[in-house]
């Protein structure tokens, strides 16, 4: 439950909507006079009153229920107690009953959700930045399933383009295709490297004719392509299996070749489209944006042109509640401009349309260059963390069983922890160190609660979990209760605002207060009177934190 959110909605001042309210309302640094406080001050310039008074009115007005049990004054201050009691046995009851859907809902139901995300290159490794698109977008993609919604997951494959003629001049060269076949992506990614840094101008006439002869329906063109197409599939949907990543739809640019004529005829037939040196553009000036080009001069499509069809065609096809486009932030003004250019359109789903926008991942060394070769590869990445988890694991548990699945997934969590952690605009630094270490905030960090946690609950051996009549409630247990009553609020507001890092810091944070409550308070060798509702908490804690784990696509091992 959000406490903020209820306080607010339930008090009134002329004049202040509940939204601002809200933000004012704090955790007070000694919570001996309440667990919420709002500071009355601001309100009085309006009122014409003191904060005191102000403080006071409000108070007498607020009627207390089984979730505010106690509201007082106190210097300007509003004060509130939660009902402790009451929201134990809520948040514990509701857990227990519902177990993993805890914190899920339908609100979503009937709304279909499209996300466009990953988007890899054909003939391409997969590299370190994608990363986050991928990531972002499949934590996504189970957060709205989680809440209710149809979701559609789409890898945009960027399969059109010259570079392919030149793939398929430098395969025709220097290629071969034992080779090809033997080391899949990367002998055809160091064709591609080759050709960029050796190709003659009579190679680069023949690399728009091979790409030429593709568009045509070229036999031989199609069939290579295809060959590559299927190489870089088969490489990255291994990549996707250990992300647990997955699409419901693989249509890139080249499916929607067909599909531009109408978009361009109807930007004609209502006036849209102008010629500018001989291009065709459709002029945004007026909505302070460059022109938004359709068509080059020489009658070639361009991105804009297929991202157009691509958003008639999924409307059409899914009628979408949103529409995700889960891309770097570099792409700010290409997203503005088709969706600007679909609202001229008359297109009223326009405004449905989302550019979920991200920063760049880099390693502590620095960038990178795909066309000069210098690139890193995200499964080295991911393979030097599971090596380097499995490293840790032998130090601090040389016995444990099953120690390379373990390690896979330590070090393939800690990966995606490590881009979904900061806020997704935020540019990343890579660095093994921090996302594999034990302490601090860290999808590693998370596990071992949990590794912590289940093993609490292995040793108690069916011990009960039903709670007391009366329950005797430290200040360690209240704050766990108030962060697990939190988690289904977090979820929501990881959706409303496409925010995946909202769930990574509620998972830090719900560890931290376990971890704090397992170091300070006795669980299985407690008092009779407070252990069962110490073992539920534990339990609890289990339940969503593994929830919440899942949600960003992270598993948990057992044992750490």
């Amino acid at each position: 439950m959000d406490y903020r959110k209820y306080i607010a909605e339930r008090i009134k001042v002329d004049g202040v909507g509940s939204e601002e309210i809200q933000s004012l309302i704090a955790v007070p640094p000694n919570t001996d006079m309440g667990d919420y406080a709002l500071p009355c001050f601001r309100f009085a310039k309006a009122l014409k009153k003191s904060p005191v008074a102000i403080a006071q009115a409000l108070a007498a007005d607020f009627v207390t229920d089984d979730v505010i049990s106690e509201v007082s004054a106190l210097n300007g201050y509003l004060n509130f107690r939660i009902d402790k009691q009451g929201l134990m046995r809520s948040v514990l009851s509701s857990i227990a009953e519902k177990k993993e859907a805890y914190g899920s809902s339908d609100m979503g139901n009937g709304k279909t959700i499209c996300i466009d995300y990953s988007s890899v290159n054909i003939a391409k490794p997969f590299h370190i930045g994608h990363l986050s698109t991928t990531v972002l977008g499949s934590a996504l993609y189970k957060i709205f399933s989680f809440l209710g919604y149809r979701v559609v997951g789409i890898n945009h494959l960027g399969d059109y383009g010259t570079q392919f003629g030149k793939l398929i001049s430098a395969y025709k060269h220097w290629g071969d295709r034992d080779d090809v076949q033997r080391r899949g992506i990367f002998a055809v990614n160091e064709l591609y490297v080759r050709f960029n840094t050796q190709a003659t101008e009579e190679m680069e006439q023949e690399a728009r004719e091979y790409f030429r002869l593709i568009e045509s329906g070229d036999k031989e063109a199609n069939e290579l392509f295809d060959w590559f197409k299927s190489l870089t599939l088969e490489y990255v949907n291994r990549i996707y299996d250990r992300l647990g990543v997955k699409f419901d739809s693989y249509n890139g640019e080249r499916f929607y070749t067909d599909k531009m004529q109408p978009v361009i005829d109807e930007l004609r037939e209502k006036g849209l489209l102008k010629e500018s040196e001989g291009a065709q553009v459709v002029d945004l000036e007026q909505y302070g944006m460059p022109p938004c080009l359709i068509l080059r001069s020489d009658g070639a499509s361009l991105y804009a042109t297929r991202d157009l069809a691509a958003a008639y065609y999924r409307k059409a096809t899914y009628d979408f509640y949103k529409c995700l486009y889960v891309v770097a932030y570099q792409q700010n003004l290409h997203f503005r401009q088709i969706f600007k250019v679909l609202e001229l359109l008359g297109k009223e789903w326009s405004k449905d349309m989302v550019h979920v926008a991200y920063g760049m991942v880099s390693l502590e060394d620095g960038a990178m260059s795909t066309r000069k070769g210098k690139v890193v590869w995200l499964e080295d990445v991911i393979n030097k963390c599971v090596e380097k988890a499995l490293k840790v694991i032998d130090e601090k548990n040389p016995d444990l069983e099953d120690k390379q699945a373990v390690a896979e997934k330590v070090g393939v969590g800690a990966v995606i922890f490590g881009a979904l952690y900061n806020n997704k605009i935020k540019d990343i630094v890579f660095s093994y160190d921090k996302v594999l270490s034990f302490e601090g905030e860290t999808g590693v960090y998370c596990q071992y609660t949990c590794a912590r946690a289940n093993s609490v609950i292995a040793k108690s051996d069916g011990m009960s979990c039903v709670l007391p009549e009366k329950l005797e409630i430290c200040p360690q247990e209240f704050e766990v209760i108030k962060a697990l009553a939190a988690f289904p609020d977090a979820v929501k507001d990881a959706a409303d605002k496409y925010e995946p890092s909202i769930v990574a810091r509620y998972a830090v944070d719900l560890s931290q207060k376990f971890n704090k409550f397992y170091f300070d308070c006795k669980i299985l060798a407690a008092e009779e009177n407070v252990r069962p509702q110490r073992l539920a908490i534990t339990k609890a804690c289990l339940t969503v934190l593994k929830s919440a784990l899942g949600l960003l696509g992270i598993g948990v091992p057992e044992k750490m």
